[in-house]
């Protein structure tokens, strides 16, 4: 990348300028940040302790009313078992404590005095339940602001009994005031707690329970007032994950399937902010804050500070939390950023444009000097003509680049006629795109395209499309090679294919940045073709002094063979004869005697039509190492892999010794190695490959051959002789190899692969340990 002087000098002058004031604003803008974000945790803070003593001032009261209660009731200053005197003392205690939606007393003989807060048909309603002996009643009281009765009601229906209820036995259970955990109350629907102290009768034993209902919405509308930035909130979490108090009550309740009314764990709080917020404090189950913890969070691409604080008391272990958005408290100060940046641009702008007028008055002379350089390099102008009035300094410099511009002209001329006349065809190639930049007439020529035709195209345009990508020009290699040489097959504009060398060099520029590559190609067509004759015709040669010398063995077989038949032809004959010259010959001994010579003239006619004439020695068995086996073969066979572009892989692991002729069962690999090599090669896919696998079975090593080729015409029998799935084949491979493996004790077979291929199986017996010491 070139950069102007006189932009450069412009840019520099307004460019400090601004740097300069934008320190200045943003060192004010980050100290002003960190002071108001350190406010707005000493807010969160303040709020959380200032959220905690309302909450114990809120509940105060009922702690003090319940255990009031309990003395008196335990002192007998008030006789608990007096109703009306209960009654009367509770309901003062209620009226005290605007908080409280109802006190109770309840005994451990199920008597119970209610007195709570009502709608009609009065203010106030009392409850009484008396068990007298067998006998139980519900009385129903609705009293005015001044214990007037207004309605009273029996209730012969009320089931309820104070002994089974949670506060009850919590109380009695611990012998001490206890609280119960946050509900919502049944007849007002709102969130509350229950406080019971007990009326103790003795060490041990107690005479009632005292206990004090509370709403606590009164907490949730204390937060709802709190006023956290502008649109922060704080709320109450009890150990459990419930919410029990938030600005949003309705949030706070939800309804089961059976209608019962709960608080909303915080894990599915509607408040998202709250939940991204607190939801982790669940993660271990319970909500467990030790000391006041500060932390950020991110929701909505947006900043938020929170702050969390350790439970009220060691009795409720509610969790007091607050967030707040930062934005809240940095807003200000980040306009007033904004407004500072504004004025500093300006005043870039401002001395950028003096800045320029200077620049260019600086730069003028070396402008002049850029052009005249640019009119030498395109020949316009003489190297030798005199140099404009300039700097001192650029005079020496003008020297040089006269003479560098000269040489380099020299050597353009002397690569561009090297170029164009070479026999070769040449080309020019963009190192990023593959496109051509340049190409001679012999590259051309043996394309079949015109130099405006290749300027269009990349060089994968003329790769043949079953080929692979030429790997000079393949962006996904991680490494791209700087020098290659390849053959590969090319379309001419015709339609044509042919076979090109291909050599290519990555030219780099003095910085070591690659500037393109430079690419021979040569038509290797006509070679490549009389390689490929002279291949088949050695494989020609090859069958035919197979087939000689299996004619030759087959012809001798049978030649060794017809002798001992003719004689037992002869020997039937002379029998029959000899058996017609008797009188009243044996019928079944001449049935014997005529099969004998039918079936030799039948053997003798199946030794003229002899398939299997590849003369095996079975030889001598012995104990070897399958997998070494199956290595060697695999050097064997890795010629004729590599002209077919198949892979050979094996995965054998560890096997134990096999006892078998070695020689017949590598030939055996050999056979059906070769037999998936030349099945690969007669299809068009990229991938081919062959697979070795063997594994232990009872008392065998099974051995699996496999291909990803066209697979077995199940129409085919392919261990019958004569059966053959090549053109040329004569049908004696895999029933020689099955015959081979049956010899040495195991089992030949094939099955299809899926989605393609084939599978071949066959099972070599396992050495025996005794044959493995010897």
């Amino acid at each position: 990348m070139r950069n102007s002087l006189g932009a450069m000098l412009a840019i520099g002058l307004a460019g400090l300028q601004f740097i300069a004031v934008l320190a200045v604003v943003f060192s004010s803008y980050v100290t002003s940040e960190r002071a108001l974000l350190d406010h707005a945790r000493d807010l969160l803070s303040d709020i959380g302790t200032n959220t905690i003593e309302h909450s114990r001032g809120f509940l105060g009261p009922a702690r003090g009313a319940a255990e009031l209660s309990a003395r008196l009731a335990q002192d007998r200053v008030i006789a608990s078992d007096v109703p009306e005197l209960l009654e009367r003392l509770l309901f003062q205690q209620l009226q005290l404590a605007p908080q409280f939606s109802g006190l109770y007393h309840g005994t451990e003989d199920g008597s119970f005095v209610y007195v709570m807060r009502s709608e009609s048909p009065g203010p106030f309603r009392t409850k009484i339940i008396r068990n007298e002996g067998e006998t139980r009643t519900v009385e129903l009281i609705w009293r005015d602001k001044d214990f007037n009765v207004i309605e009273r009601r029996m209730d012969p229906d009320d089931p309820y009994d104070p002994r089974t209820r949670p506060w009850y036995t919590l109380a009695r259970e611990r012998l001490t005031t206890v609280w119960t955990d946050p509900y919502i109350f049944f007849s007002s629907q709102r969130p509350g707690i229950t406080l019971a102290s007990p009326v103790l009768g003795g060490p041990e034993a107690i005479r009632g329970i005292v206990g004090v209902d509370i709403e606590i919405s009164e907490i949730s509308d204390f937060l709802a007032r709190l006023r956290i930035g502008a649109s922060g909130r704080a709320l109450i979490i009890h150990s459990n994950g419930d919410v029990i108090a938030h600005p949003n009550k309705d949030l706070l309740k939800t309804q089961d399937a059976d209608g019962t009314l709960r608080f909303v764990d915080i894990r599915q709080f509607e408040d998202p902010i709250a939940r991204a917020a607190f939801a982790h404090l669940m993660d271990s189950g319970t909500v467990s804050v030790e000391e006041e913890t500060l932390s950020q969070f991110t929701y909505n691409g947006e900043t938020y500070v929170s702050v969390v604080m350790p439970p009220i008391n060691e009795n409720l272990s509610w969790i007091t939390a607050a967030y707040a958005p930062e934005s809240d408290f940095t807003e200000v100060i980040k306009q007033n950023r904004l407004d500072n940046i504004w004025i500093a641009a300006l005043v870039a702008a401002i001395t950028g444009l003096a800045g320029l007028g200077l620049a260019n008055y600086i730069y003028k002379p070396v402008r002049a000097f850029a052009v005249r350089s640019a009119l030498i390099s395109q020949g316009e102008l003489d190297p030798a003509d005199p140099l404009p009035k300039t700097y001192d300094e650029l005079e020496k410099a003008n020297s040089t680049l006269m003479q560098q511009i000269a040489a380099r002209r020299a050597t353009e001329i002397e690569y561009g006629r090297t170029f164009e006349l070479s026999s070769r065809g040449m080309a020019q190639i963009d190192t990023e795109t593959g496109r051509f930049l340049r190409v001679n007439e012999k590259f051309s020529s043996i394309t079949g395209y015109d130099a405006e035709a290749l300027m269009q195209m990349d060089f994968g345009d003329l790769a043949h499309p079953d080929d692979p990508l030429f790997l000079l020009f393949d962006t996904a290699q991680p490494e791209v090679p700087q020098e290659i040489n390849h053959e590969l097959r090319c379309l001419r504009s015709d339609g044509e294919v042919i076979w090109v060398a291909v050599n290519a060099i990555m030219i780099f520029n003095h910085d070591g940045k690659p500037l393109h590559y430079v690419l021979t190609m040569e038509d290797i067509t006509q070679s490549k073709q009389t390689e490929d004759q002279i291949a088949e015709l050695s494989r020609e040669l090859s069958n035919l002094s197979r087939d000689n010398t299996m004619g030759q063995v087959a012809a001798g077989l049978a030649h060794e063979l017809n002798q001992p038949l003719t004689a037992i032809t002869q020997n039937a004959d002379s029998a029959l004869y000899s058996v017609d010259q008797l009188g009243n010959p044996d019928k079944e001994l001449r049935n014997t005697l005529e099969e004998i010579a039918e079936q030799s003239m039948r053997a003798g006619e199946i030794i003229k039509a002899l398939r299997a004439f590849i003369r095996r020695d079975e030889g001598i068995r012995s104990d070897f190492d399958l997998a070494g086996l199956v290595e060697q073969t695999r050097h064997l066979v890795i010629a004729e892999a590599r002209a077919a572009n198949v892979s050979i892989s094996a995965d054998l692991g560890r096997l134990p010794p096999v006892h078998a002729n070695r020689l017949q069962i590598a030939q055996v690999l050999v056979n059906l190695i070769r037999n998936a090599i030349e099945a690969l090669a007669s299809t068009d896919q990229a991938d081919r490959h062959v697979h070795l696998t063997a594994h232990c079975q009872d008392n065998q090593i099974l051995m699996i051959v496999s291909d990803n080729g066209p697979g077995v015409d199940p129409k085919i029998n392919l261990f019958a002789d004569f059966e053959t799935t090549k053109p040329t084949g004569m049908g004696l491979g895999l029933s020689i190899c099955q015959s081979i493996v049956q010899a040495n004790g195991g089992r030949l077979w094939h099955e299809s692969r899926e989605p393609h291929g084939a599978r071949f199986y066959f099972t070599v017996g396992v050495a025996e340990p005794e044959t493995r010491v010897a």
